[in-house]
């Protein structure tokens, strides 16, 4: 998207001399009122510095959102004295008669065609709000509230492009539907008491900033095809329910509000791009836009501290998309609201970020196949949004999609002059690494380079990830293109499943240890380590310590060992082995959504779509036993059912070792 600023077709009759002489005077005097209003507090008026992002940062109060004295005056130089224009507006008929004859320009007003008899979902009762609340029930709320929000950008698109008030009446309408909303956040993010909804407070979540954001395009937008009334409520609502609680969080002033500008998982960069596009292209107030900017780019250093130096993103990669691709979208905002002088392209550490554009591509477990750690995906839906796969093969030359799946409109406006440079219809195999180590997190991807092929992803990491379970020392086992064995992935998101006991997210769902009836616990220092790696061409291997995620005194030594034999047709070892001061319950577990059939005490086959492997269970230190039980979780996001084999020493030990070998099963 770049900056347009458009000029119509006018006509010029003759002017008289002395007409002209008064326009000349006339100019000469504005221009210099114009200088003594502004003086150099004026951008344009002085030479504009790239902003130094490195220093802007240490110039910053630690632990502060809000920028201080010293970083505000290096904002006002950068900053234009006019609102951010997101686009031209309905008037400029050469820029959206060009949207509108292209592909995605038809399939915006094709599905509002479609939608231009559809009333408003919102205002949504109180009563299915404090419902969805207290259940945790997304079902009955959040598909009316997003549905609302998604047919009225294409109603404001559709009007952009066709210019004939045929979507007007129904923008108008949705318009004050949303206003008329007590609260604009999903109820899931309101708290048990429901103060939003009550009034007592305000907040931005995920929906709310959209809410904001949609808005303020439709003001921008269409101008003047809407009434001067409307036009204020508008203004009036977004002051107070984005502006106004934004800059109260940032200062501190309301500091349980919005406690997202601090995080470092997708909310922060998802509510801060809508959240700066609503104030930037609404606020009339230059000081208002410059603390908002000042405060993002404070927030964004939070966000990005939480990728890996390595680029990993320990959320998996459909949350990677969700919230790097806003980052992305606020970079693009801000690149291009500045003439380029503030650049969160690069922000303070360029080989990070262009490694954390290429996660996704290395982070395969075979093409198209990830694990589904934390509350990851094993896949990414085909036919779903894909802003950050262009916008990473755009600034980063990562690998280029087929094609470009739209989301949001904003996002849309800025790729569609030129998205058939960075997709890419007919796709050339690059096969991946046979191994890939993601240092900082401590995660390893050993790619079986078989006929079929037998891999392993297994992480150390730590137990205050983002979307965290507590899985240090977690594995998934893909033999071909299935997950036969390891991670089961995360519990759907209803009420109790974000509990650090739902059996999904705590280390009892997850194939590692239990010790002495303990589980792993979860905070930062509970993490594991890895010791030592070789890879090869035959073999990759790796011992990692993961005694630092349990609690349990008696542990002198506790580490797990992998060991990916690639000749043949490949075979993958898992070794835990404990050292206690004194003797400890020990076990561990295989966790898989596969059919299974237990042999005997030592032989398990796992069975995923005629795909079969063979677990030979062997130990030292004491006799083993098996158990195997359901998890007791109804709704699993990869599927279900899904079960936990527990391999358990039969007496406490103080010191043991057990083996799981996995190998297919020759037809």
């Amino acid at each position: 998207m770049n900056r347009i600023i458009s000029l119509d077709k006018a006509g010029f009759g003759y002017i008289s001399g002395k007409s002209l002489i008064r326009m000349f005077f006339l100019g000469a005097l504005f221009l210099l009122a114009f200088i003594s209003a502004y003086g150099a507090d004026n951008p344009s008026e002085k030479e504009k510095t790239s902003l130094d992002i490195r220093a802007y940062l240490e110039a910053g109060d630690k632990g502060a959102i809000y920028p201080n004295k010293i970083q505000l005056e290096m904002l006002r130089s950068i900053v234009p004295a006019e609102r951010f224009q997101p686009a031209p507006s309905i008037i400029n008929r050469n820029y959206w008669d060009k949207f509108g004859a292209s592909e995605l320009g038809k399939k915006y007003l094709k599905e509002a065609l479609n939608a231009v008899e559809t009333e408003p979902e919102v205002p949504i009762s109180d009563e299915i709000y404090r419902r969805a609340n207290k259940e945790g029930n997304r079902k009955i709320y959040k598909p009316r509230y997003y549905r609302t929000m998604d047919r009225l950008e294409h109603f404001i698109l559709a009007e952009c492009i066709t210019n004939n008030a045929k979507f007007l009446p129904q923008i108008e309408t949705y318009i004050r539907a949303i206003m008329d909303m007590k609260s604009w956040v999903h109820p899931n993010h309101d708290d048990s008491e429901n103060t939003v909804l009550e009034g007592k407070r305000v907040t931005i979540d995920l929906g709310a900033r959209k809410f904001g954001l949609v808005l303020a395009l439709a003001d921008e937008l269409l101008e003047d095809k809407l009434s001067a009334g409307l036009r204020k409520e508008i203004s009036e609502q977004l002051q107070w329910r984005i502006t106004d609680s934004y800059l109260k969080s940032a200062r501190e002033d309301d500091p349980e509000s919005n406690k997202w500008i601090r995080s470092t998982s997708n909310w922060n960069s998802v509510c801060t791009s809508g959240t700066l596009f609503t104030i930037l292209t609404t606020s009339e107030d230059r000081e208002k836009r410059i603390a908002a900017i000042g405060s993002a780019i404070n927030s964004m250093d939070y966000y990005l501290s939480g990728f890996g130096e390595d680029g990993y993103c320990s959320e998996g990669t459909g949350y990677w998309n969700y919230g790097f691709g806003h980052y992305l979208y606020l970079a693009e905002i801000l690149y291009d609201y500045t003439d380029g002088n503030i650049d969160l392209f690069t922000f303070d550490n360029p080989e990070k970020l262009q490694k954390v554009a290429n996660f996704p591509e290395n982070y395969q477990i075979h093409p198209g196949l990830y694990a589904p750690f934390s509350d990851g995906v094993t896949r990414v839906k085909k036919g779903g949004d894909n802003f950050a796969y262009i916008m990473a093969a755009k600034y980063y030359g990562a690998k280029k999609p087929e094609n470009f799946v739209s989301d949001e409109a904003v996002q849309s406006l800025i790729v569609w002059s030129d998205i058939e440079k960075y997709t890419q219809q007919d796709q050339d195999y690059s096969p991946l690494p046979p191994v890939t180590y993601f240092d900082d997190y401590g995660i390893v991807i050993s790619r079986g380079q078989q006929r079929i092929p037998l891999s392993i992803a297994i992480k150390a990491g730590h137990n205050a990830e983002n979307h965290n379970h507590s899985d240090v020392g977690s594995y998934v086992i893909a033999y071909g293109d299935d997950i036969v064995s390891g991670d089961i992935g995360a519990p759907s998101y209803i009420a109790g499943a974000f509990s650090e006991d739902n059996p999904a997210r705590s280390s009892w769902g997850h194939p590692v240890p239990k010790i002495n009836g303990k589980l792993q616990s979860n905070g930062k220092e509970f993490r594991g380590e890895i010791l030592s790696t070789s890879f090869t061409a035959t073999s990759d291997k790796l011992t990692m310590n993961i005694e630092p995620a349990y609690e349990v005194p008696q542990i002198k030594k506790l580490t797990r060992s992998v060991e990916n034999t690639k000749s043949g047709d490949g075979s993958i070892s898992i070794e835990d082995h404990i050292q206690a001061s004194a003797p400890v319950s020990f076990g561990m577990a295989i966790m898989t959504l596969s059919e299974y059939e237990i042999v005997d005490p030592n032989t398990i086959i796992l069975n995923e779509n005629g795909q079969k492997l063979k677990v030979s269970i062997t130990g030292s230190g004491g006799k083993l036993k098996i158990q195997d039980e359901k998890v007791p979780v109804e709704h699993l996001r990869e599927g279900g059912p899904a079960f936990r084999i527990g391999i358990d020493f039969t007496r406490p030990v103080t010191e043991g070792t057990i083996k799981l070998q996995y190998e297919p099963v020759k037809n």
